[in-house]
């Protein structure tokens, strides 16, 4: 394990994943669809929520643990499912797995995984979490769903925002591809990349592991590509969920929720828990951020008298981020970039250390805002005026990163 006690924040950890990291990867990651202004909005909308610092209130027997979707977890942050990740790092699936696992939070697996739910099943002990990309193909699909009963999941992810892809300008640039293509440009870049390719050297495991072989005629990196284009299914409704929840018979989380309707209707489809996101800022780009969406679905899901767990997803990268979505009435979160940053960086040492960074500064907010119990948090520890009006707000675009 790692000493990593010098990285002392999420933006440490993706400096060092960007220097690391293939750039089609890495701009995998660190990117939006279109101009990315809902990309960056969902970072910089956090920051206009100010917290109201206590004092001479008890601080000790602090405490993050609650449950998502009744499982025990250390604080109420999940890892969620995530594309390529097995190329930020090798094997990099069952890397972050691990690290959630002796972390006790979640780990969800992409449809569009490197790795397979098999591989990730195998070198695991605890329940993970499923996400399903609806696909045309229906054999497939009930293949994808039995798959991850037989591989003993404890939920099931239905991502509802990835009816069509928006555009990512970084990937048609830089030709993303699971392998790598042999360009001279990506070789070029690889060759700046030592550790990167070392540690893919002693992998199989390189392209989308729940597709290739399983889907018909996929048997290699040509025939996925055309098949993967086809595949997402545009036809997908709410009438669809119920034929998914029933042929899944267990929990089941409806992800891309962004407008009260929709809530609602997740609501009222029976699902467990929903997921406030605007998929990271990678779809709709001009969305709101996500942060911003949240109240509005709170208070619409509430007046349902629903039981269905809200949880938020997009834009989180500090603990305080977590502590500001759980007191606007999150019963959880969702973090991607901030863990794969730290896969990039350091594998499975670096995405213990993106979780160990977020508890620590999400505990010590808390403690700062007079609670010791993440459970008994509310709105009473943001400033007046300073969450009410995201909406409204004038829009703000943080400068890019160069």
């Amino acid at each position: 394990m790692k000493d990593l006690t010098k990285i002392t924040e999420i933006e440490d950890l993706r400096r060092v994943a960007e220097r690391k990291v293939p750039r089609m990867f890495y701009d995998y990651v660190d990117s939006g669809s279109w101009t990315e202004t809902t990309y960056r909005n969902n970072e910089t909308d956090f920051d206009r929520i100010k917290l109201r610092q206590r004092v001479l209130v008890d601080m000790e027997n602090r405490s993050l643990a609650t449950t998502m979707i009744g499982e025990k977890v250390n604080m109420p942050v999940a890892i969620a499912p995530t594309g390529f990740t097995g190329m930020m790092w090798a094997d990099g699936e069952i890397h972050a797995a691990r690290a959630a696992e002796k972390f006790g939070v979640p780990f969800s697996l992409s449809t569009m995984s490197i790795c397979s739910i098999e591989d990730v099943a195998a070198h695991t002990s605890k329940p993970f979490w499923f996400q399903l990309y609806v696909m045309r193909d229906q054999e497939f699909m009930a293949n994808l769903i039995r798959r991850a009963k037989d591989a003993n999941c404890s939920a099931l992810i239905l991502t509802a925002d990835l009816q069509v892809l928006g555009q990512r300008h970084k990937d048609i640039k830089n030709g993303l591809s699971a392998p790598p293509k042999p360009t001279l440009a990506n070789i070029l870049n690889l060759m700046t990349k030592p550790e990167w390719c070392l540690n893919m050297l002693g992998t199989k495991r390189r392209t989308f592991g729940n597709i290739v072989g399983h889907a018909k005629n996929v048997e290699d990196i040509s025939s996925l590509s055309s098949w993967t284009a086809e595949q997402f299914d545009p036809g997908l409704s709410w009438d669809d969920v119920a034929r998914i929840k029933d042929q899944w018979g267990g929990k089941l989380i409806i992800k891309g929720i962004m407008e009260p309707e929709d809530a609602i209707l997740a609501a009222r489809s029976g699902a467990d828990a929903l997921v406030v996101s605007n998929h990271g800022g990678r779809q709709l780009d001009g969305a709101l951020s996500s942060i911003a969406a949240l109240s509005d679905i709170v208070q619409a899901v509430r007046a349902e008298n629903s039981q269905i767990e809200i949880w938020l997803d997009s834009g989180i990268r500090s603990g305080q981020d977590v502590l500001k979505a759980i007191a606007l009435g999150a019963n959880g979160t969702m973090i991607g970039r901030a863990f794969l940053y730290g896969l990039g960086a350091y594998g499975e040492d670096g995405v213990r250390r993106a979780l160990e960074l977020i508890y620590k500064e999400c505990d010590i907010s808390m403690a700062f805002c007079g609670h010791t119990d993440i459970n008994k948090v509310t709105d009473d520890i943001l400033v007046n005026g300073t969450y009410e009006q995201l909406k409204s707000a004038l829009p703000y675009v943080a400068p890019m990163r160069w």
